[in-house]
This record gives C-alpha cells, sequence and structure tokens, in this order.
C-alpha cells in the first residue's frame, strides 16, 4: 500500500470519527465534528471525498447514501505521519527523533526505558525465529 497524502487537523477529525465507528456516513461525521465545527453538508462530503482521493477511505451506496470505511487502520497511518516527519525533519534518521525527543523531554526516561525493553524483547524474538 502506497504511502497516502498527509491530511489536515480537520481531515484527522474527520478520520477519528470514522476509525471510532468503523464506518460513518458524512451526516454522522458531520454530527461528531459539532459543536467545535458548524459544518455544511457539503464541506463534510468535500473533506470526505478529499480523505477518498488521498488513499484514507472507501465508500459503498447505502440507498442514496455514501457510507465511509477506513482504507487504512489507524496505527499505519500514524505510522506513515511519523515517517513524513522523520524525512523531513529529521534527515531520515528515526534515532535523531528519538534523540530530540529525550533532549526536549518530550519522552519521559521511564518511556525510553520501557521502549528499550521492547526493543530488545524484538530483537530476542527475530533471533529466536531464526535459529
Amino acid at each position: 500500500m502506497s504511502d497516502p497524502k498527509p491530511i489536515s487537523a480537520l481531515e484527522q477529525r474527520a478520520m477519528d470519527s470514522i476509525w471510532a465507528r468503523g464506518s460513518a456516513t458524512a451526516e454522522e461525521v458531520r454530527r461528531s465534528l459539532e459543536p467545535e465545527h458548524k459544518l455544511k453538508d457539503s464541506t463534510v462530503r468535500t473533506i470526505l471525498r478529499r480523505l477518498e482521493e488521498k488513499g484514507y477511505l472507501d465508500h459503498e451506496t447505502e440507498g442514496r447514501v455514501f457510507r465511509y470505511r477506513p482504507v487504512r487502520a489507524r496505527k499505519q497511518a500514524a505510522i506513515d505521519a511519523v515517517r513524513r516527519v522523520i524525512d523531513a525533519f529529521c534527515r531520515g534518521s528515526a534515532e535523531e527523533l528519538v534523540a530530540g525527543m529525550v533532549e526536549n523531554e518530550v519522552i519521559e526516561p521511564d518511556e525510553l526505558r520501557r521502549l528499550l525493553d521492547r526493543l530488545k524483547e524484538a530483537k530476542q524474538s527475530e533471533e529466536r525465529a531464526q535459529s
């Protein structure tokens, strides 16, 4: 699956609504964005169409209504977004990203220890699989 284009904050909110439900109509998405965003139906349909064009959604027709479903899981979309950040701001280096997060106290020492434990577990699993 190719890396979809980045999405706006409002598109992200629409995706959050659809991921939470599993699928949604434009009306359901519009209601989920209220009261923070008072959007016209046509605006919501445009947002959903753009998300479809960007590779995040697909739809099926239920009578006269489109029901949108995510094409990409939330976790995969998050991985794609992090990869874009790494490429854009860290010269493609995940190490540089994590080091910057540690230096700027974005990541707590306990979180870093848990990440290191997960890396060790992954390495051990990989070694067991190869033997």
